[in-house]
């Protein structure tokens, strides 16, 4: 790895800041050199180097940026807090260097700070804490961002395990950011050097590719530049000319992602023309495209369409006289400085687009991933939300008055209507999509014109929205209005889903409304609701997936009904695939027979749903008595080579009268219909089973495309022979393909 050059004083940072025209407070800048070399004093680097300088290299990135004052006496002092913080406090750096400073060092000081239990959730809080400083102060993440680029480039001191770790996370949090914020010189020597900690052999392997293209071509890139340098010129327009190759991971990635060789990289070559003003932008591009032959679809205006960076260019991809393609970038300065420092360059363009509300519009993407309490409580929705929101691809598509809305690749309508403004989505009834009516979850595609149909009358969004969005806005408004607006069927909705999984828990126990109380306070609490209809209200609204509480509420459950073994019993099962985590237990006296013994404590295991009449046989858990499986079941017959479990299977069978008229318990099925996707579908099966009788537990509808529908159902059954007439029945309907035994 290259090596980076160590500065221990300020005189280069100067010299930057100098040479860039601005007035910078010079002797501020230089106090916090001073006081942070103190600080600092006898603290090493792990390459052995004076820590100073760290925060020294960081500051010069920063001024480099041509970020304002206190920034730079932030990059100074942003480790001064958390290393040395027997010497010093944010309340001294106020009194020395004044509130902005102490700030902007706070904001960075906690992105680190955060101290929880498990791993995965330190990291995704520590990426909460951080977008939470940005949303305040985006000068955090510019300075972070600084700080993350030169541990980068020394990261050659650190362990292996730490390098890769370290680069792991650049990768895939950092330079994204950075992508985000429209800082791509930044984001790609991020790129490219996690890569080559991550792929080395991959990374020299392009880097030498690259080497040789160059050499065998150098020619050809003179004697473009000079024939693009001469038409300009006699044109009159005033310009500059930069080349430019594709970055080492930009190219590995596409032959990667795309399965490309190297020769199949076309815009290998670039070629940047930087004007003064948008117009002549557009003039250059005519005369590009009247020296070379253009290559049709790659033409991109993104001046007229921006991306959500900020990003602004004109691209084409051209054939020049050699046959051999190339990029033309053409940009006026203004979009040059945005496009290499992103909404860094507001600190050097401060007039009109740049005003605070144009850059507060901005970074109301960064708002939209904290804008909810209830995505707090969930660190797996909040990486999702994370991943869709920054770190997607965008799609831009247009209102019918010709405004610009860029989303996330795959976003639909609903997330479309959203987009524009809460109370569109709230009230929409429909689509058209240019010009023709479409489906609410139709996926949007670039260019499109897109166009909400609403009405005054519509009753609000359904629940199933939250399924079908891809955003986190447009998930968080939806339960945002059914917080708001349906607090009562929240609670009804809440306490049902709860009430099936108590009833899952504690089999044929029977709480009372005081037990049950007793019993969920605790995991009411666990989650931060301070009453049991919070929780109940989260739980309908979606803020609460009944899969986030249902171990914890197993525990309880196991703790209330055996207290006398002093911790929670837990179900171990001998299958690794996932089954339904809250077992439903009853006593077998009311059809199971387990060794000759009636009256023990049994279950259905949820992978196979056994049913009278089915050959059975009984696992011996720990806590929950015997599990019933089918004989058959594909985890049975792989536990039963387990020798770990081979004392645990008991011979198990159903007694005489078990799904008869005489004992009319019922049993859960599991069905699966393969139908045609049409209107009326649904509704014949549900038809068919409530004119057999037959009690539906619940429904689940898997749209495939062209293939139709999968309908996942749970019924009450008597027996076996019950079961079968349902699935005869069932395949009696038009439309239905097939129907299966449990699900796939």
């Amino acid at each position: 790895m290259s090596q980076t050059p160590v500065h221990t004083d300020i005189s280069r940072l100067l010299e930057i800041l100098r040479a860039t025209g601005k007035k910078y407070d010079l002797d501020k800048i230089t106090r916090a050199f001073e006081y942070a070399r103190e600080l600092h004093e006898g603290q090493l680097r792990v390459s052995g180097e004076p820590y100073i300088s760290h925060p020294v290299a960081v500051a010069e990135i920063v001024a480099g940026l041509e970020l304002d004052t206190d920034s730079i006496c932030a990059a100074l002092l942003h480790d001064t807090v958390e290393d040395c913080s027997d010497k010093t406090s944010l309340r001294d750096l106020e009194k020395k260097f004044g509130r902005d400073v102490a700030d902007l060092v706070d904001g960075l000081t906690k992105i680190v700070m955060l101290q929880v239990e498990d791993k995965e959730e330190a990291h995704i809080e520590n990426l909460r804490k951080m977008l939470l400083a940005m949303s305040r102060d985006v000068r955090v993440i510019f300075i972070k961002l600084c700080d993350r680029l030169h541990n980068m480039r020394t990261l050659d001191a650190k362990p292996d395990a730490k390098r890769r770790l370290t680069a792991l996370e650049t990768m895939y949090v950092y330079a994204p950011l950075a992508h985000r914020l429209g800082m791509q010189r930044i984001k790609q020597e991020l790129e490219n050097l996690s890569l080559q900690y991550l792929d080395p052999i991959g990374y020299e392997e392009v880097r030498r590719h690259i080497e040789e293209k160059y050499g065998q071509n150098l020619n050809f890139i003179e004697n473009v530049r000079a024939a693009v340098d001469s038409k300009m010129r006699e044109n009159g327009i005033h310009f500059t000319l930069e080349g430019r190759i594709k970055s080492v991971y930009s190219i590995y990635r596409k032959m990667y992602n795309q399965n490309k060789s190297f020769d199949e990289i076309y815009d290998f070559y670039a070629l940047r023309i930087i004007v003064d003003t948008e117009l002549e932008c557009y003039t250059a591009l005519g005369l590009i495209h009247e020296m070379f032959n253009s290559i049709p679809g790659r033409f991109k205006d993104y001046i007229s369409t921006p991306k959500p960076n900020m990003y602004r260019s004109l691209h084409t991809t051209v054939i020049g006289r050699d046959g051999i393609p190339f990029e033309v970038q053409i940009r006026t300065w203004e979009m040059h400085h945005v496009a290499e420092y992103g909404i860094a360059a507001h600190w050097k363009y401060k007039s009109g687009a740049t005003s605070k509300e144009e850059m507060d519009k901005k970074l109301a993407w960064i708002a939209s991933l904290i804008e909810t309490e209830d995505s707090a409580r969930d660190p797996d929705e909040f990486m999702s939300a994370l991943k869709t929101d920054i770190f997607h691809d965008e799609v831009f598509v247009f209102t019918p008055k010709g405004d610009v809305i860029s989303l996330p690749y795959g976003a639909n309508l609903i997330d479309f209507a959203y987009a524009v403004h809460s109370e569109v989505g709230n009230k929409m009834i429909g689509g058209k999509i240019n010009g023709m009516i479409v489906p609410i979850d139709r996926t949007l595609q670039n260019g499109e014109i897109v166009e909400i149909l609403t009405s005054s009358a519509a009753r609000g969004p359904s629940r199933d929205w939250l399924n079908i969005v891809k955003t986190s806005s447009a998930r968080a408004k939806i339960r945002g209005w059914f917080k708001r607006e349906r607090r009562t069927d929240n609670i009804a909705v809440g306490k049902a889903a709860v009430e099936a999984e108590l009833r899952r828990c504690c089999g044929r126990t029977q709480l009372s409304d005081a037990q049950k109380e007793e019993l969920l306070q605790p995991v009411c609490t666990r989650f931060g609701y301070n009453s049991i209809e919070d929780f109940y209200n989260a739980i309908g609204y979606g803020g609460l997936a009944v899969s986030k509480f249902a171990n914890r509420l197993q525990e309880e459950c196991a703790r209330f009904i055996h207290p006398e073994s002093g911790e929670a019993a837990r179900d171990i099962e001998p299958e690794q695939v996932p089954v339904r985590p809250i077992p439903h237990a009853q006593r077998a006296g009311g059809g199971i027979v387990v060794d000759g013994e009636s009256g023990c404590l049994v279950k259905f295991a949820k992978c196979c749903n056994p049913l009278p009449g089915d050959d059975i046989i009984g696992f011996v858990t720990k806590g929950f008595g015997i599990s019933i499986h089918k004989t058959d079941c594909p985890n049975v017959m792989r536990g039963r080579e387990n020798p770990a479990y081979a004392g645990r299977w008991k011979d198990a069978h159903w007694e005489a009268d078990a799904g008869s008229a005489a004992a009319p318990a019922m049993y859960e099925a599991l069905l699966q219909v393969d139908c045609d996707d049409r209107i009326g579908m649904l509704a014949d099966i549900t038809t068919a089973l409530a004119d057999m009788r037959v009690s539906i537990q619940q429904i689940n509808v898997l749209h495939r495309g062209a293939e139709g529908i999968l309908i996942n159902i749970s019924v009450g059954c008597k027996n076996i022979e019950h079961f079968r007439s349902i699935v005869s029945r069932l395949r009696g309907l038009i439309g239905v393909n097939n129907v299966i035994r449990g699900f796939s």
